[in-house]
């Protein structure tokens, strides 16, 4: 057996909290000392201490560890739930994670605010292109909302496109047009021939932008709010006028999202 302190080692916890245990009814040690009220462990109790410290984990009080324990759990069952807890923890992570980058995002337009770069925007003509293109909606506008239509829409498109033996002669284009809330995604590729039309891709010719205003974006999508609200700030202070949805073409696209590189294109007319 072991002493309450060496017990409480070689399970990674603190001795008030074994003490605890036992005063709950949780865990309580193999024997008690009658004269000095030592208490003593057996190594086969570390397996109900994991179980008992997995299922805090899970977010469980204690009340409900003791009802499961109870109930005999086995390690198979409280490995299913501890992997689900993982993937909860996981995705909350992920969350968490894309939502200081759009403060940090909305931080950098509020810093940038009353700033002009104005070197780094060239009005220009834009080509008609060919395109196989697929559309779904997403919510709103919001990149958490975007993000993840768009990112499937080029994947399934890009698969179609590969079953269909076409491959794309030009860089990725992306619009929005929004519908008094829900908002259209567009996600297309430029093609120089037509898929089956068994392959489910719409073919459409973009129409040429006579004057765009274009500004390169280097970096996560997640992080283009402040290039798409200075592009914003110098149509307006240019003189300019919006003419319908803007284009986002890609332009590199590596592996690591902060080598990406996206020209933003807005139609534009003299105000």
């Amino acid at each position: 057996m072991f002493g309450i302190g060496e017990f409480a080692t070689y399970g990674s916890v603190s001795v008030r909290m074994l003490r605890h245990y036992d005063a709950v009814g949780l865990l309580r040690p193999a024997h008690v000392d009658p004269h000095s009220g030592y208490r003593f462990y057996e190594a086969a109790q570390l397996a109900r201490l994991n179980r008992v410290i997995a299922l805090k984990d899970l977010g469980f009080t204690l009340e409900q560890v003791r009802a499961v324990l109870d109930e005999e759990v086995d390690a198979r069952e409280l490995r299913g739930m501890l992997r689900l807890r993982r993937a909860e923890l996981a995705a909350a992570m992920a969350a968490d994670a894309a939502r200081l980058t759009q403060v940090e995002a909305r931080l950098r337009s509020i810093e940038n605010e009353g700033s002009m770069p104005s070197d780094d925007i060239v009005i220009k003509t834009v080509p008609a292109v060919r395109v196989a293109e697929l559309t779904a909606t997403a919510d709103t506008f919001e990149p958490e909302s975007i993000g993840p239509v768009v990112r499937s829409l080029f994947d399934e498109l890009c698969r179609r496109l590969d079953a269909a033996a076409v491959r794309p002669c030009g860089p990725a284009v992306a619009f929005y047009e929004e519908h008094d809330g829900p908002v259209t995604v567009h996600a297309a590729l430029p093609v120089a021939a037509a898929p089956d039309p068994s392959s489910g891709v719409t073919v459409v010719d973009l129409p040429a932008l006579e004057r765009a205003a274009t500004l390169v974006h280097r970096g996560p999508m997640a992080e283009v709010m402040t290039s798409v609200q200075a592009l914003a700030r110098w149509v307006e202070a240019s003189g300019h006028r919006p003419l319908g949805p803007p284009r986002e073409v890609t332009l590199a696209c590596p592996e690591d999202a902060g080598g990406w590189v996206t020209e933003l294109q807005q139609p534009v007319a003299p105000a």
